[in-house]
Order: C-alpha cells, then structure tokens, then sequence
C-alpha cells in the first residue's frame, strides 16, 4: 500500500466529508504525510496518532460512530442515490477501509526505510493494532447499513435533552424497564399499543397522561422508550420553556429516519401564554407540518394543564363559556387521554407484595402489609412510589 497515495485519498473524501475534521482522521493523516517531511516530523506526528488511538480504543469502532451519526448526501438520497454519489461513496468507503488496516508497525517500518538511522531502534517505539474490519465492504453495504441501523443526529443516542436551546444526548439515561413498573396495566397497555403502531408507520395519537402524582406516568413513558430503543425510538424531554424549541426538533426529525417522541413532563400552565399557544399549534401541525415521525407524549396533575382560579370562572354564561373553552383547548388535542388514578389498598399491597417478591424481600404478608400501610399513611398516601420507597426502606433495615 502506497501511504503517500492514502494521505491524497483522505483530501479525496466527499460524501463522508465531515471525517476529514475528526481528530482521529486528522492525526492519521499527520502521519502519513510526515513521511515525506523530516524524522521530527514523522516523531511529533506519530507520537500524537499513538496517543490518540490509546485514547480511543479500537479506530474503526471510532469513526464508525461518527459515520452512523453522519448526514450526507448518501443519507439524503439514500432510497434512489445517484450513479455518482455511489461511485464516490465506494472511493470513501475503500480509503477508509486502508486507513484502517494500517496498523503502527507498519507506520514505522516504512519510516525506517524512508528515514534510516535518523529513528530511534523500532524496538523502543509505541506500536497499535491496526483496526478490526468495518460492518460494510463497498458502498452498497453502506447505503444498506444506513438503511438498517439508521444514521444522522439521532443515531448517537435515545434520549435527548435541552441544553442552553441545543439539542444534547443525555449521558446517564433513565434506565426504567415495564417490568420495574408495577401494576396499571391497562393505562400500560394503551400506551403500548400506541407506540407500536406509531413504530409501525400507522394511526397513533399524541398521548396525555394525567393523575396523581407518585403513579408513575413518566416512568411509564421512559420504559416504554427504554423497550423499543432497540426498533429505533428516541425521546426528547423539553419543559414549558423550552416548548420554543419545537420548529428546530421538527427541522432535526424531518431529516431522521427515527421515530421520535417529544415529552412534555409535569406539563402545567400558569395561563394562555404563548408557550400554551406555541404547544396548540405544534399538536395541530403549525403552518410547516409535523413531521409523521414525531408524536407528543404528556404527563400533567392537570386534566386541563392550565390552573384555573375561581375568578376565572366568574362572570355571566358567554364568560364561562370561554374560559372553559380555553382551559379544555389544549388537552382535547390530545387524541389519547389516559389517567392514573391513586391506588386503593388491595391495588397498593398488590404492587408491594410484586416489589418485594422482585427485591427478595422475605417477610410475613400479614407484617409486611401493616408496615406498609403504616408507610403510607405517614407519606400522605398510596402511590407506586411510596412502595416503591417502602420496600427500599425495609431493604435498608435488613442489611444494617
């Protein structure tokens, strides 16, 4: 292999164009052309590749990241891409593949034949394993590994946050499951069945989920996201603020292959405001559209998300009227309304008696429902997160 010839490949890139600015690239690429430099050239360069490969782990698990995350214009054309973008796409993806399979022994050993006795004994220098082989050979495996695994901005995650109005992956997800969740089944079960068909391409409705707190409606939604992760479904959590956001998340998901859920949690408003109106039009589609791969899901205390005072119900009829017009125009866009309601007891030592089962909690039912109704009532009610926090405790105790 001609290494001066893959420096040149490297500035040949077009459609993966954007590994050019990978560090990663750009320090391999340092190497290659210090070849043709000085010894403390090539020593300056191929030290800094050596750190940064030790960094990185395995180069083409590496790039192969930044290639999945990647948006071009094999991604944008990818159903009927043109002779030429294919024809490129195989130069990109045969550079890499050479890139990659050049390992530091062979780095060094064709410095020594280049620089002779200006380089240390090979025998001291740092060495690294050439990289282990990409998912796609030619550009026809890597059109149809974007087709499978997807690519694009939300390949690198599945849940996103907001971060100082930029769209981040969050680091530390939720990592809930349905089979944490105990009890609810059939709020469950709705929810289910609406996701998979929105996964499926069909009808589903953008979901409220209202009721008590402690009920677990947002771990619900988590869990369910947390499932189906593996089909492709993402989740962006936004708060009433940042409701502002949603022509960018519409911009980034009309681009995605990706389903994608928007969640609005403890989704309360003070009045109609324009985050109230913004939110009214998202749910309708707005002037642009929304786009088919994305669906709101809601959590709310509220069954009509906007606190009501008792002036607000004042006045004559035409008054009231439009007051409840307006409390009730926002949560009758929700196609699905589902509520998790408190509890009774048989229900709450239901979901005890599931926990501790689960936790390998041994203890009398007798004792352990009196200790948890106790529990309770000191925690100002049943909810799954007061037995939730009931059977933590009771672990606590037996491991002092």
């Amino acid at each position: 292999m001609d290494l001066q010839t893959l420096a040149l490949d490297l500035d040949f890139l077009s459609v993966l164009r954007t590994l050019r600015k990978h560090t990663l690239v750009q320090r391999y690429q340092d190497v290659l052309w210090s070849l043709s430099d000085t010894p403390r050239s090539f020593a300056k360069a191929y030290g800094a590749l050596c750190a940064e490969v030790y960094r990185a782990g395995d180069p083409t698990a590496v790039l192969l990241r930044s290639i999945h995350c990647d948006s071009n214009v094999l991604t944008d054309t990818i159903d009927h891409p043109t002779e030429q973008v294919m024809q490129a796409a195989e130069h990109d993806v045969q550079t890499l593949r050479s890139l990659l399979s050049v390992g530091g022994s062979e780095l060094l050993d064709t410095a020594k034949s280049i620089f002779g006795k200006a380089l240390p004994d090979l025998h001291t220098l740092p060495v690294f394993a050439a990289g282990s082989n990409l998912p796609f050979a030619d550009a026809k495996g890597l059109r149809d590994y974007y087709q499978t695994q997807g690519f694009g901005f939300f390949a690198e995650a599945t849940f996103y946050a907001v971060d100082r109005g930029t769209l981040v992956p969050v680091q530390h997800p939720d990592p809930v499951r349905l089979s944490d969740l105990k009890g609810y089944a059939h709020q469950k079960a709705q929810i289910l069945t609406n996701t998979r068909a929105f996964l499926a391409g069909g009808l589903a409705n953008n979901i409220l989920l209202y009721g008590d707190k402690g009920t677990g409606k947002s771990s619900t939604v988590k869990a369910i996201v947390n499932e189906y992760a593996k089909d492709g479904l993402k989740i962006i959590e936004l708060s009433v603020p940042q409701i502002s956001m949603f022509p960018t998340i519409c911009a980034y998901a009309a681009k995605s292959p990706y389903k994608i859920i928007v969640f609005l949690d403890d989704l309360t408003f003070e009045r109609e405001d324009d985050n109230f109106a913004a939110l009214k039009a998202f749910i309708e589609g707005g002037l642009t559209g929304k786009p088919d791969n994305l669906i709101l899901y809601a959590t709310s205390n509220r069954r009509h998300l906007i606190r009501e005072s008792f002036s607000d119900r004042e006045g004559d009829d035409v008054h009231r009227r439009d007051t409840l017009e307006t409390v009730t125009s926002l949560s009758d866009r929700f196609g699905l309304e589902i509520t998790f309601s408190v509890p009774d007891r048989d229900e709450y030592l239901e979901i005890v008696d599931q926990l501790a089962a689960d936790c390998g909690l041994q203890m009398e039912e007798n004792e352990l429902h009196l200790l948890a109704e106790r529990f309770a009532l000191r925690r100002n009610g049943r909810s799954p997160r007061t037995a939730r926090q009931f059977i933590q405790m009771q672990l606590a105790q037996t491991m002092a």
